[in-house]
């Protein structure tokens, strides 16, 4: 009889155990690729990636393409080509597949801090330096984003550069975004890494980077969403959102490449429409708006730097309207919530088109944040 009752102990505890280890899906990859760098890319059967485990997409349907975004759509800015991620040089996924770089659950989490009130920390736990534009109906969104490699203080920390689209009460937003981070607990190193991420609920509870939860559909067999791009260190990549008008699927590409979308059923508010759109940096941390500061920087870890570009850089911003082509923000709005920590500024007198610099070291060598 006791044999028996450890036998059921041991069924009860397995599943437990088993859940915790990684985020790929419990589906059986049908080809793995090692790569060099200690990366493993699991490539899986595009019908049983981990979207759809989310409750809202239980009978969905995957769009393989966006009905907006295509060329004929695109005519106002050209976007570089396609840099190869460092795992295709180790193979390929065969097609019906999608890559999952795998990677333990490592989602970042909030810790109290103490506010200080010398600071203008909206949402808790983030600081930006951005430049934004609001007022309108936006559909979509599109840069140019300098990769950087920036100092990040600990694994309770990260640092990102981006597009994102919003719509929602200052607290309750829900986001798309994606770019650029260093994010030592999401990717277990401190290499810059291709995201995409999303919230519905202003960064507070919820959260999700790239494909460790429920919730983007993944398209692309190419790109790998937190894959290391720290090879293209100091050169540019191209991030587009866009919401397909007949769908409301969010689509988003990678330079030229579409790499998914996150579905209109997950968004309470962004469904339709964003009603703000910004570019720019981000840190977060336990330690920003305290004494004493994170060090984590931003962007390159320079202070804007609109002479030589030496700092986080952004160019070729442009919207989208109701769906409409591409165009240039009518106003832009620089901003920081730590101008000592963090600076922010817009180049937009006798220049072709507006450019935005940003960044800083937060209090790594830096007196003024503290």
């Amino acid at each position: 009889m006791a044999f028996k009752l450890i036998i059921f102990s041991l069924l009860l505890i397995t599943p437990i155990v088993t859940s915790q280890k990684t985020s790929i899906p419990k589906s059986r990859p049908i080809k793995t690729i090692r790569v060099k760098n200690g990366d493993i890319i699991d490539c899986v059967d595009i019908y049983k990636q981990p979207a759809f485990k989310h409750p809202a997409l239980k009978n969905h349907i995957i769009q393989m393409k966006s009905n907006h975004l295509h060329p004929t759509t695109d005519q106002t800015r050209t976007s570089p080509k396609v840099p190869s991620q460092i795992w295709q040089q180790y193979g390929s996924c065969p097609n019906g597949t999608i890559p999952i770089r795998r990677t333990s659950i490592n989602h970042p989490t909030n810790h109290p801090a103490n506010i200080h009130p010398s600071k203008v920390i909206v949402t808790p736990h983030h600081s930006f330096s951005v430049v934004l534009t609001e007022g309108f109906s936006y559909s979509g969104a599109k840069a140019n984003i300098r990769v950087w490699k920036p100092y990040v203080e600990s694994a309770n920390d990260y640092s990102s550069s981006k597009v994102m689209l919003r719509n929602g009460p200052l607290q309750t937003f829900d986001t798309a975004e994606a770019g650029w981070a260093v994010n030592p607990k999401v990717y277990n190193d401190n290499n810059t890494h291709l995201f995409a991420y999303w919230t519905v609920d202003g960064m507070k509870n919820t959260g999700c980077f790239d494909l460790t939860c429920p919730g983007f559909v993944q398209t692309s067999r190419e790109v790998v969403l937190g894959g290391d791009i720290s090879d293209l260190y100091g050169s540019d990549i191209t991030i587009q959102i866009s919401k397909d008008p007949y769908t409301s699927n969010w689509f988003l590409r990678y330079n030229n490449k579409e790499v998914g979308y996150w579905p209109g059923e997950i968004f309470p508010i962004l469904r339709h429409q964003a009603n703000l759109v910004q570019w720019g940096g981000e840190v977060s941390s336990p330690n920003v708006g305290t004494h004493p500061h994170t060090s984590t920087a931003m962007g390159s870890g320079k202070f804007a730097d609109f002479i030589f570009g030496s700092s986080g850089t952004i160019k070729g911003m442009l919207i989208e309207e109701n769906s409409n082509p591409l165009k240039p923000p009518e106003n832009l709005y620089p901003s920081s919530d730590e101008w000592d920590c963090y600076d922010a500024y817009l180049l937009k007198e006798y220049v072709k088109e507006p450019s935005f610099f940003y960044g800083g070291p937060g209090s790594r060598n830096n007196p003024r944040c503290q």
